[in-house]
């Protein structure tokens, strides 16, 4: 296969056969053109290009009822690697996978800020290099890298239009990685990213349609129809942290009023536990942080209580209004702020069930991802197993 890029996935049947064999494997050519109405001979020769550039491998099956054993074929994982990268706002996290996403090796390095864009572009092909040399593959053999970055990205150029947390704009991502390795290079936002390391990554069978949604520092959904992104006319789709919950509540750092992200991010959580141990009277001899604020509210503490069930009903009334609008089957949370999901969920699912329009949207599933913080990054990876598989739906 011709490093660095997907033409030679890029017919229609060729892909229609590769993710056919990706999903059912072991199959049968057989199999194949009775499944997908394909004639016997275009399977037959397709097959042979598929075996020549070393994506799927056959052998026979073990036993037969009766006659010759079938050749059984399946997708050559380790034909060719995939380096992942989530990037920023506070790390550079990298890995490298197989065809199949098992990790390989991964590395995370600090971004400190400010940064430059040319400082931010270093650490990112340095944990590129790096990630590659831990993970004991050869550059050569990398197929694509993709990028989740923070913030508003234009898809089509793979660039960083706005990344607010580092304050950068117009980063050339893509650009300056394809110059950099020579390699085919996808750039998403993280919460779209993370959307479709779901899909791909989080066990959740064969759905139509997902919506999930990475709380952090920021608020950001993904949404995922019939195996795609919807990425809206302009790329900001998706973009919920700056859903207004409040008309009259704080200022966001957007500009508007009581966006979701005010409420619902780490910091958010911080703010409202310091305006309510002030309207007491009462402080703390250390730094409050959002993790902090979990663990006193498991130790008891019904004000940090209140602070996370205040949280949950704000993302409720939020995921409330993504139902309304998508009606997905089903809606997965993650990111640093759902590592209090004890607290969150319950108050989460009962603000929904109480608020939604009806008996459909209101038994909506909403669960919290098992990928952890590795959705995103998988996520990054899918972005090229998509080129590969299902360029069909593309």
């Amino acid at each position: 296969m011709q490093r660095g890029t997907f033409q030679l996935m890029k017919s229609v049947n060729k892909s229609i056969i590769l993710n056919k064999i990706r999903t059912c494997e072991p199959i049968s050519r057989a199999q194949i053109a009775k499944e997908t109405e394909l004639t016997p001979p275009t399977v037959s020769s397709i097959v042979k290009e598929l075996l020549e550039q070393g994506m799927v491998y056959e052998q026979k099956k073990a036993t037969s009822m009766g006659g010759r054993r079938p050749t059984m074929l399946y997708i050559n994982k380790t034909a060719y690697y995939l380096v992942g990268v989530d990037a920023g706002p506070e790390t550079m996290n990298a890995i490298v996978t197989d065809l199949g996403g098992t990790i390989l090796g991964r590395i995370s390095y600090v971004l400190n800020t400010p940064i430059t864009e040319a400082s931010f572009l270093d650490v990112m092909k340095q944990s590129i290099n790096e990630v590659v040399r831990l993970a004991n593959v050869k550059m050569e053999e990398i197929m694509g890298i993709g990028v989740a970055m923070h913030g508003v990205v234009e898809v089509a150029t793979g660039k960083s239009l706005y990344a607010p947390n580092l304050k950068l704009t117009d980063i050339p991502i893509k650009e300056a990685l394809e110059q950099e390795f020579c390699v085919t290079v996808k750039v998403e936002n993280d919460a779209r990213a993370m959307a479709l390391g779901e899909a791909w990554f989080g066990g959740h069978g064969d759905l139509g349609s997902m919506v999930t949604v990475n709380l952090g520092r920021g608020v950001g959904a993904g949404i995922v129809t019939d195996g795609k992104l919807f990425h809206g006319a302009k790329d900001i789709a998706g973009e919920i942290g700056h859903m207004t919950i409040d008309i009259n509540g704080e200022i966001c750092e957007c500009g508007n009023h009581g966006c979701l992200q005010t409420f619902a991010t780490g910091p958010a959580i911080v703010r409202r536990a310091q305006r309510k141990l002030a309207e007491r009277g009462a402080e703390h001899s250390f730094k409050l942080t959002a993790e902090s604020v979990f663990e006193l509210a498991k130790a008891g503490n019904t004000l940090y209580v209140d602070v996370l069930e205040e949280t949950g009903f704000a993302i409720g009334i939020g995921l409330t209004n993504v139902i309304h609008i998508v009606n997905p089957e089903k809606i997965v949370l993650g990111g640093g702020v759902m590592k209090s999901e004890e607290f969150l969920l319950p108050i989460i699912k009962k603000t929904v069930n109480n608020n939604a329009l009806t008996e459909g949207a209101k038994n909506t599933e909403v669960k919290v991802t098992k990928l952890g913080k590795d959705a995103t990054v998988l996520g990054a990876v899918a972005l090229l197993l998509v080129e590969i598989f299902d360029s069909v739906l593309g």
